[in-house]
């Protein structure tokens, strides 16, 4: 039987908007592994932010931080840190303009500044304590993405300026920073790669603006019922949304589990 491997996003697709994996989700999971499935997680969150996680649902490959780092079967195979000339420059200008700025690396989270107004309710939303603040954090540890805390008018200043990053815009006043070419798709492409699993085996579930290159990658792309519109254009397959049954739907629609072993869930 060939390899196969699944790829869930985090934020919107495996954890619901309570922040929580259902239920039925960790089933489906489990019931994956049983069948000698891989199952590894694809985020822009650090592995600060789901380390829990990887605990309870027995998974030991993920790429975080929007591709920038990828451990497989719980090693570090890849890493790209930022340049630290640019995170100096893009430091001091935050930081005059009163803009919040997040430092993540795979051990580690740091802001510039305490109580910012923004970066304060994107960490109580997401249920994780307002972390450190080091504002020059960079100049002692490796930061393979930050997060701009701005008002969207502003944040333009920041894509000119820094033209060779990409910038993914999430919540009302985020934006994730990291090198032009980089996404979650290269990640998954070097798990994938170590697994030895044809395209054609590989699955990926996302919800988000950052997840469009992995759905494009894989050989299958899920969208979750809350997905962006144009996401789910883009998938080879709409589920039901985070809360209701999405990735156990999602798995049986594409032919991976079958709906028998989840009788409890629709009845």
């Amino acid at each position: 039987m060939e390899k196969k491997a699944v790829f869930f996003d985090l934020d919107g697709t495996l954890l619901n908007e309570n922040k929580v994996v259902l239920e039925s989700s960790k089933q489906a999971i489990q019931a994956l592994q049983e069948q000698g499935i891989v199952v590894a997680i694809s985020t822009g969150r650090s592995p600060r932010m789901f380390d829990w996680l990887l605990d309870e649902l027995n998974i030991s490959s993920y790429v975080s931080m929007n591709g920038q780092h990828v451990v497989f079967e719980g090693k570090e195979i890849y890493s790209n840190p930022m340049d630290p000339d640019m995170l100096h420059d893009l430091s001091t200008i935050a930081y005059d303009n009163g803009h919040g700025l997040a430092y993540s690396n795979c051990q580690q989270i740091r802001v510039n500044t305490d109580k910012h107004p923004l970066i304060y309710p994107s960490y109580v939303h997401m249920k994780i304590d307002y972390p450190l603040v080091e504002k020059e954090f960079y100049k002692y540890s490796p930061v393979h993405q930050t997060q701009i805390y701005c008002e969207r008018k502003h944040a333009q200043f920041y894509v000119q300026r820094y033209s060779d990053y990409t910038f993914l815009d999430w919540g009302e006043h985020a934006s994730d920073m990291l090198p032009a070419g980089i996404s979650q798709a290269v990640g998954v492409q070097k798990i994938m790669e170590k697994l030895g699993v044809k395209r054609e085996n590989s699955f990926a579930f996302g919800d988000g603006t950052n997840d469009f290159e992995m759905l494009d990658f894989v050989g299958t792309g899920i969208a979750m019922g809350n997905a962006v519109p144009a996401l789910k254009e883009q998938a080879d397959f709409v589920t039901t949304s985070c809360s209701d049954a999405g990735i156990v739907n999602g798995l049986i629609g594409v032919g991976l589990l079958e709906s028998t072993i989840f009788e409890d869930v629709f009845s």
